[in-house]
């Protein structure tokens, strides 16, 4: 089986770096994916999707680091489905994408690092 997403799109945010424990550390963005086509009558139109990224450890803290609201990013990572119970007792599902590579697409002056990381860290599915 596979489950695999690519994306390429602008953070939509600055990421959140968030210290779980001691040794462990999650970073949560958000991206926007923008589809331009036209209509039935030759109209230009604009359609933006947006998804939740996660990011676990040494790649959380590299992509928080070089990252910003509007960087432009090219990530690669699996789908995730979380469900939660919200104060009211109802059920709620939400997804998100759980990135296991990442390339910075913004010019090397605008974030001066290199321009791709890997994780092939299995975190599992801690909570955020």
């Amino acid at each position: 089986m596979i489950n695999k997403v690519i994306l390429v799109g602008h953070l939509g945010s600055d990421p959140e770096l968030k210290h779980i424990s001691a040794d462990t550390v999650v970073c949560k963005v958000n991206l926007a994916t923008t589809e331009r086509f036209k209509d039935k009558s030759g109209e230009t139109k604009e359609e933006t999707q947006w998804h939740t990224l996660e990011l676990w450890g040494k790649p959380a803290e590299t992509f928080a680091k070089y990252t910003k609201k509007g960087s432009k990013v090219y990530v690669e990572g699996k789908v995730i489905y979380d469900k939660y119970e919200n104060d009211k007792g109802e059920k709620k599902t939400f997804t998100k994408i759980r990135v296991q590579s990442f390339t910075f697409l913004d010019s090397k002056s605008d974030n001066n690092v290199a321009e791709s990381s890997q994780s092939n860290e299995d975190v599992g599915d801690l909570p955020f």
